[in-house]
């Protein structure tokens, strides 16, 4: 049986509908670049996506990719060692949508409308869809002990992330604000190449199991 919305998320905590919430979080967003939501879902909705996540691990793709910080192809009009081209190294295990159970937790939130709702006032988003690719709609990460994501900009406008298991060690999330603006493509070279030599201070979350 597939669970509610109210099963999986605390909404006395988190009252997704109600107007003030939802203003209080877009502007929390709007002013520090991340909104974090901690205990956003239940322990009992944590611990049954974590036997999901044990369950199906063997079927997780594990790769190593050497990429740049736009995710894009290499720029023979640029330096190997500028911001452009200088390779950083992701390296992660995933599932896709068609491998998450059905009555996943994950997927009674992911077709909440309320949740829809919420996410399109604090993005500032008229409509939210589904992806195109199916497989892309859902994905449970693994992350090992030495794996890590390189710094990059993400090809969405936006991401949402669920913590599912509290680290043991290291998984903090490093960020650094308003480097570049892709809308005007103003992709500030010079302090993208700062933030790959160590030379700006980040802006660090760490996360707990639960935390949205």
């Amino acid at each position: 049986m597939t669970d509610s919305l109210a099963d999986i998320v605390d909404l006395s905590l988190y009252p997704l509908q109600d107007i003030e919430f939802r203003a209080n979080s877009k502007h929390s967003l709007d002013k520090n670049g991340v909104l974090v939501m901690p205990d956003f879902l239940r322990a009992t909705a944590v611990e049954a996506i974590q036997r999901e996540g044990k369950e199906q691990q063997n079927l997780a793709y594990y790769t190593i990719t050497d990429h740049n910080i736009f995710l894009t192809p290499p720029d023979p009009t640029y330096a190997s060692d500028h911001p452009r081209n200088r390779l950083v190294s992701s390296s992660k295990g995933c599932i896709t949508d068609d491998q998450i159970p059905p009555t996943s937790a994950l997927n009674t939130l992911y077709d909440a409308e309320e949740f829809r709702e919420f996410l399109c006032t604090v993005l500032g988003e008229d409509d939210l869809h589904e992806y195109a690719d199916k497989m892309s709609s859902i994905n449970l990460h693994y992350a090992d002990e030495g794996q890590e994501l390189g710094w990059h900009f993400d090809n969405s406008s936006f991401a949402i992330t669920l913590m599912i298991q509290t680290p043991d060690e290291g998984g903090v999330f490093e960020y650094v604000k308003d480097v570049r603006d892709a809308d005007s493509d103003d992709m500030n070279y010079d302090d993208c190449g700062k933030v790959l030599a160590g030379e700006v201070a980040v802006q660090t979350l760490t996360m707990d199991a639960g935390a949205l």
